[in-house]
């Protein structure tokens, strides 16, 4: 199975300590690309969660937040204050207050003082847990979201792929009636021009005409392509790379018969095979 690289899933948790919630979106691109949003308290959390988001997911840029939201239960809890720095601080404050005036430090000002409040680490400790609890199911969710996107996906190329087998049907069928009409054609001028017709000019002109209009060896490898195609669909895992380079190989096969088709009908399908390639690449681009 293939996986999409396009996918949201947002999951949330709640409990004495607080509220928290985790969201990830998933774009397409070339490699794996993380980005994290979190709070300060958990910033440290990040090489560890970049290692639980790769052992899920091997490409697409990823966009990962965590909200937290203490109760104020929690928030009590979770903080303490270092009371003798405090007194300090204000303190200093006066002294500077006798010499400026009436400037004076706020409380605010002296809680913005690193090491005022000190974080409780058994409280960070359940936390993380809860991150990192959080975290996988959130990445549960988005991948099976990226699978069901995949699935669809599969089922696209897979229909696109008959069609374009259909017009290669198409394309074997109508050739041996091009040469067929050819030959009739040049009779037809020969005798309205009443020249005597020479069997060996009409077969140089017909071996010249089946060189140019000779598409199987084009037809052999449209053919052997879709197969590798299909093979690596049913395969699945990372393969957009895969797909992307083998949609190149097709397109170019249907470039090189649109331009040896002289007749109408192969002319319309080498340009269908090219308009069912193209739908192919716009979506292999989400591919994983």
């Amino acid at each position: 199975m293939i996986h999409s690289m396009t996918a949201f899933a947002r999951g949330e948790v709640r409990g004495d300590w607080g509220n928290l919630v985790c969201e990830i979106r998933s774009i397409n691109h070339r490699y794996l690309d993380m980005v994290f949003y979190l709070p300060d308290m958990l910033r440290t959390l990040e090489m560890s969660m970049r290692e639980s988001i790769r052992k899920v997911i091997s490409r697409g840029k990823i966009e990962c937040s965590i909200r937290y939201q203490p109760n104020a239960k929690a928030a009590q809890a979770l903080f303490t204050m270092n009371g003798a720095l405090v007194q300090a601080l204000c303190q200093a404050s006066e002294k500077i207050a006798s010499f400026l005036g009436n400037a004076s430090a706020s409380s605010t000002d002296i809680l913005r003082f690193p090491g005022v409040l000190e974080t409780k680490e058994a409280d960070l400790v359940i936390l993380q847990k809860q991150v990192f609890h959080l975290l996988e199911k959130t990445l549960h969710d988005l991948a099976a979201s990226r699978k069901r996107e995949g699935d669809e996906l599969t089922q696209l190329f897979f229909q696109r792929l008959d069609s374009i087998q259909q017009e290669l049907v198409k394309i074997r069928q109508r050739l041996p009636l091009v040469l067929k009409e050819q030959k009739e054609r040049l009779v037809k001028r020969f005798t309205e021009a009443k020249v005597e017709l020479d069997p060996a000019r009409l077969e140089q002109e017909m071996v010249i005409f089946a060189q140019k209009i000779d598409v199987a060896e084009e037809v052999d490898r449209t053919e052997t392509h879709i197969t590798e195609t299909r093979r690596v669909l049913n395969q699945g895992g990372a393969v957009g790379r895969r797909l992307d380079f083998l949609l190149q190989e097709l397109n170019r096969e249907s470039n090189t018969l649109g331009s040896k088709s002289l007749d109408s009908i192969l002319m319309h399908a080498a340009v269908e095979m090219k308009v069912l390639i193209e739908q192919m690449r716009e979506q292999v681009q989400n591919v994983e």
